[in-house]
């Protein structure tokens, strides 16, 4: 219940002893809304044809490709336009203005940004991809409510001092340019988050980067740099650094000063060691080394308790410290393509690891730890120097992706039925002559790859894969295929070119989802009736790959 003694418009009425700071206020607010009137007064009141000269501009640069977006926000909520504005309310009303080529290489034919467009004092967002600037002119810097500009694919080589100027920016789009440097005035973007810098020719960066405080992403990417400024440091809300692409042969010690940085990207470029500071980023999440000059992973990187993908692949490792078991959270390693001919056994103490990839490496057994990693999903192990495979394989029973190819095997032990849940297998480039009947019990399999082995038969087991949806026999020494091969009613794609088959079973035509059959190179004289039937009844959506194409006549 409302107070009886409440008088209307009392609340609103200031204490005595408060009237100073009120009327100070109230002061301060309308000298405010008179400096905003002024300026758009100005801006409405100017008569020296600054519209008709920013839309002369811009009209030069319309072609095929171009797209045109100008946005204004009003009370009524956005209004879109698909065309440059006539009215000089219209352009200083506006809030998003896309002048760019409609998609990646398709370019627009703007060469010249007039500098009229610093006119535009509401302009929040300014698009200008896949054009033809060379330039930006100093104007710019006059878009003071600018908070996002995107200037991808232009051919800008370098950026006005203004650019700083921009106090509200929070994200700059860079990449696919030719700069050579970045002004000092960079630093002056206090309210950047992210700045995109890929695929340019930068060969230094100012010192001043490390003064944008609240910069989260910054993207380096193929450009052409060697060293880092030690100011880099600084960058204490950075949360994802990419460097790849450049030529780095040292990183300063100062990078392990970004106590926030969640992902780090390095690959493509000329690391062999890495700063023991590197071990301080305990928030790091994500690293990828691919393709540096490590030959010993540096213990530093063992550190990094929070650590959940390790990518390392094509470097030099010969191999792995028994510190790599301190990295208790992680789900992806990836060491493709290195020189490793044993595993530690502590690598089965990463109970997190969800994917390791050992693909070309100089392997010719795995350490029995193996059979540990139970929540490991993906195992990839070709082309390495196995002949027989390590029976700990067999109790990785959360395996869905099991990758042996190129691995020199002649057999395959029963114990492959235990993978229950195996949905990816592939065998192929081996020397296998048979398979045991047990391959049927991987009843989730959904693709079977067993291309170029020296199989002369199938077991009659291989009908229980009815999950079976790729299954790939192509290169081997088949001379016939047993009827059950007619039970893989999910069957899509059979590749069964360059055997000896010279009759299909009559079961092949029970395929009825069937859309590629591939069986050149066999002497084949005929065909089932069945698959001729089934070939018609598709009506062009199962493909047959034949040597001789009238085989499928009647």
């Amino acid at each position: 219940m409302p107070n009886d003694d409440h008088k209307p418009g009392q609340e609103l009425r200031p204490q005595q002893n408060q009237l100073p700071a009120t009327l100070a206020t109230s002061k301060k607010l309308v000298q405010h809304l008179k400096t905003a009137l002024a300026q758009t007064g100005r801006d409405l009141a100017e008569d020296d044809g600054w519209v008709e000269r920013l839309i002369r501009g811009l009209e030069a640069g319309i072609n095929e490709n171009t797209e045109i977006k100008a946005v204004i926000e009003n009370k009524n909520g956005e209004q879109e336009l698909n065309y440059l504005p006539q009215d000089k309310e219209t352009w200083l009303a506006l809030n998003r203005l896309d002048f760019s080529g409609e998609w990646l290489y398709k370019f627009s034919n703007l060469k010249i940004l007039s500098a009229e467009i610093g006119k535009l004092h509401n302009l929040q967002e300014l698009y200008l991809r896949n054009n033809q600037l060379t330039t930006l002119p100093a104007a710019i810097g006059q878009l003071q409510n600018l908070q996002k500009l995107n200037l991808r694919n232009n051919q800008l080589t370098t950026l006005p001092a203004e650019i700083g100027q921009l106090h509200n920016l929070q994200e700059l789009n860079l990449w696919d340019n030719q700069l050579t440097t970045l002004p000092a005035e960079i630093g002056q973007l206090q309210n950047l988050q992210e700045l995109l810098l890929i695929n340019n020719q930068l060969t230094t960066l100012p010192a001043a980067i490390g003064q944008l405080q609240n910069l989260q992403e910054l993207s380096l990417g193929d450009n052409q740099l060697t060293t880092l400024p030690a100011e880099i440091g600084q960058l204490q809300n950075l949360q994802e650094l990419d460097l790849e692409s450049n030529q780095f042969t040292t990183l300063p010690a100062e990078i392990g000063q970004l106590r926030n940085l969640q992902k780090l990207y390095l690959r493509n470029n000329q690391l062999a060691t890495l700063p023991a500071e590197i071990g301080q980023l305990q928030n790091l999440r994500k690293i990828h080394f691919w393709n540096n000059r490590f030959t010993t992973l540096p213990t530093a990187i063992c550190q990094l308790q929070n650590l959940q993908e390790l990518l390392l692949g094509n470097n030099q490792l010969t191999t792995l410290p028994a510190e790599i078991s301190q990295l208790q959270n992680l789900q992806e390693l990836n060491l493709r393509n290195n020189q490793l001919t044993t595993l530690p056994a502590e690598i089965g103490q990463l109970q997190n690891l969800g994917k390791i990839n050992l693909w070309d490496n100089r392997l010719t057994s795995l350490p029995t730890t193996i059979s540990q990693l139970q929540e490991l999903r993906e195992l990839h192990l070709s082309s390495n120097q196995f002949t027989t495979l390590p029976a700990e394989i067999w109790q990785l029973q959360n395996l869905i992706a099991l990758n042996l190819g190129s691995s020199r095997l002649t057999t395959l032990p029963a114990e492959i039925g235990q993978l229950q849940n195996l949905q990816e297998l592939d065998l192929s480039h081996n020397q296998l002559t048979t398979l045991p009947a047990e391959i049927g019990q991987l009843h989730n399999l959904q693709e079977l790859n067993l291309k170029n082995n020296q199989l002369t038969t199938l077991p009659a087991e291989i009908g229980q894969l009815y999950y079976l949806r790729k299954f790939d026999l192509s290169g081997n020494e088949l001379t016939t295929l047993p009827a059950e091969i007619g039970q893989q009613k999910n069957l899509l794609d059979l590749w069964i070119e360059n055997n000896q088959l010279t009759t299909l079973p009559a079961e092949i035509g029970q395929l009825q989802n069937l859309r590629w059959l591939y069986l050149k190179n066999n002497p084949l004289h005929s065909l089932p009736d069945s698959l001729k039937r089934l070939y018609r009844e598709r009506n062009g959506a199962l493909k047959i790959y034949l040597d001789n194409p009238a085989l499928l006549d009647d």
